[in-house]
């Protein structure tokens, strides 16, 4: 455990295996004065909450910066209102857990996401501590899983939002590459966490119902509450997670409730390994 970097920062655990709450004034933020601790406890809990911090965009971009080259200028505007987000059909597949970054070799570092505006019910985002999911299970299944090999499916995640599809849009959805990863990903700190989520399509090598069995089984199991974040939104929060070891989803809300969240991300700089 990073335990000097929590000490440091004596923030409180929200959950007794994921969730910090750090509480620190916008210009300490964007200065980065705890931009080493910030990673390190990203790592540590996974996610990292400040409540009503009220981030202008400028200040969210310039505080991302601080974390780690982002990965794109601006931010992004998530919306499932098609004329605000040009992928809003694509974005319905957050409701579903999902690892950002699965058809790459190196995904994201983390991301940053401020509540703008919420949707009346639902719309809360709940986080999964992967790495925690890991080291909990026996040794004797930890065995079996380290050296399995898992593809992942841009279409496998689409088929959640759509089940069917054009053949137009299969085409468009295929133009995304299967991509074969490590069921359990060994970093380069030395701990492991589970690779799972909505992209997941099958077990490489193993029998096909078989291997849907065994993902199915470990999304819950990695989902189970002791595992688990809920993040209830007020206007004006900001959440940061470690996309390298939690998988994440929104909870259900209306579409049109013009539910809207600023996001910034930094870039990775480790392969799936």
């Amino acid at each position: 455990m990073l335990a000097s970097a929590k000490s440091k920062l004596a923030v409180p655990d929200l959950t007794p295996t994921i969730g910090s709450e750090l509480k620190a004034d916008a210009d300490a933020l964007v200065s980065g004065a705890f931009s080493a601790e910030i990673r390190a406890l990203l790592e540590e809990r996974g996610v990292v909450v400040f409540r009503g911090m009220n981030l202008t965009d400028e200040q969210q971009i310039a505080f991302t910066r601080t974390l780690g080259p982002a990965v794109e200028e601006g931010v992004f505007k998530i919306s499932m209102d098609p004329k605000v987000n040009p992928v809003a059909e694509y974005t319905k597949g957050a409701f579903y857990w999902h690892i950002d970054g699965t058809m790459s070799d190196v995904p994201i570092f983390a991301s940053i996401m401020s509540g703008r505006k919420l949707a009346s019910v639902g719309g809360q985002t709940e986080f999964s501590n992967t790495y925690a999911a890991w080291e909990d299970l026996l040794e004797a299944e930890k065995a079996v899983l380290d050296g399995l090999k898992v593809v992942h499916m841009f279409e496998v995640s689409q088929r959640y939002v759509n089940p069917e599809p054009s053949f137009e849009t299969l085409q468009a959805w295929q133009t995304f590459q299967p991509n074969t990863l490590p069921l359990v990903w060994t970093h380069r700190s030395g701990r492991k966490s589970l690779v799972l989520g909505s992209t997941a399509s099958h077990v490489e090598g193993m029998d096909l119902r078989e291997g849907w069995a065994l993902l199915t089984r470990l999304r819950d199991y990695a989902t189970e509450p002791q595992f688990v974040y809920r993040h209830e939104w007020t206007v004006g929060d900001m959440v940061i997670w470690d996309n390298t070891g939690t998988m994440h989803r929104a909870m259900p809300y209306a579409l049109d409730s013009g539910r809207l969240m600023h996001r910034t991300t930094i870039q990775g700089d480790e392969p799936f390994a």
